[in-house]
């Protein structure tokens, strides 16, 4: 049979009626080899996802049976996470496979291309599930330690207010003593000096110190000189001399706290972007996995032959 009809629709008339050089019978059965077997899928889906299941179950007793509470002799916690991690991407690919097989098998269709497909689109259902189920379980867990934060919290407030009541004047009393000796030993430990006059000079020095007008910071500095050699009782330059160490400590600090910061950001950084990467691989290698399975899962056409007299 001629595959290509000299007709007006072969000639480049996009109008003319569509004629197949194939009977309806044909194009039925082409239509419902290629249809999605929904049912196939689903089942897919609960092999694979119960598949995971086991073998993430079996990961856990064996990575529990390497460690030893009585000894010092265990895998480190890095160790542990990796082997975890790499245990959790092989199952994923496992469960691919078995669901797109499953998929394939089930759906019925004598064609690879359409087991694949169901093996894949069984593939997608189950990765959404377990997404959903994993960021479920992380919020209740989240969730859990948040609830149990905040009654802790309101169980010590009560208790504090309970027994701050139960004191009464007498406590009140006793605490006022303990804040007049802690006053008492701080200004025999600054000379004498009034703790106003010192609370006013640190936060004048502070502000000075974080402005951007290096007037404003010179003036800051002059300041400070000024209540410590009042305070100590010692001469202006010897003063200054001390406030240019204290700020050159406090700029030290402050430099190695930002580089602590940024050192722990780009830490961050690189873990996120490698488990992201680690992510998409295990997606993409479980998908070809499920091709695979639902290639493999195709069946065979069923052939009737008549018995000839």
């Amino acid at each position: 049979m001629d595959q290509h009809p000299d007709t007006p629709r072969a000639r480049g008339d996009k109008d003319a009626p569509h004629l197949s050089p194939v009977t309806p019978a044909e194009d039925a059965r082409t239509i419902m080899i290629n249809q999605v077997a929904w049912g196939a899928i689903f089942a897919g889906v609960a092999i694979g996802l119960i598949t995971q299941l086991l073998l993430n179950m079996v990961g856990l007793g064996l990575g529990l049976a390497t460690l030893d509470p009585g000894t010092s002799d265990n895998p480190s916690a890095g160790g542990l996470s990796m082997g975890a991690g790499i245990w959790f991407v092989l199952s994923g690919i496992i469960a691919s496979l078995a669901g797109g097989w499953i998929a394939g098998r089930m759906a019925g269709k004598p064609r690879e291309s359409t087991g694949g497909f169901h093996g894949l689109i069984s593939w997608a259902v189950m990765s959404l599930a377990v997404i959903y189920l994993l960021s479920s379980a992380i919020s209740g867990i989240v969730g859990g330690a948040l609830g149990a934060l905040s009654g802790a919290a309101g169980g010590v407030a009560r208790a504090a207010g309970t027994v701050a009541t139960a004191a009464g004047p007498a406590a009140a009393g006793q605490g006022d003593e303990i804040a007049g000796a802690v006053q008492s030993e701080v200004r025999q430990a600054t000379g004498g000096a009034d703790l106003g006059q010192i609370a006013g000079a640190a936060g004048a020095a502070l502000k000075g110190a974080t402005s951007d007008d290096p007037a404003e910071q010179a003036r800051a500095r002059e300041q400070a000189a000024q209540v410590y050699a009042q305070t100590q009782n010692v001469p202006p330059a010897e003063a200054r001399a001390k406030v240019a160490q204290a700020e050159q400590r406090t700029a030290a600090q402050a430099t190695e706290l930002k580089q602590r910061a940024t050192q722990a950001a780009d830490t961050a950084a690189k873990a996120a972007s490698t488990a992201a990467l680690v992510a998409a691989v295990s997606l993409i290698l479980g998908a070809l996995a499920a091709w695979f399975g639902g290639r493999q899962g195709a069946v065979q056409p069923t052939l009737t032959s008549r018995m000839r007299e």
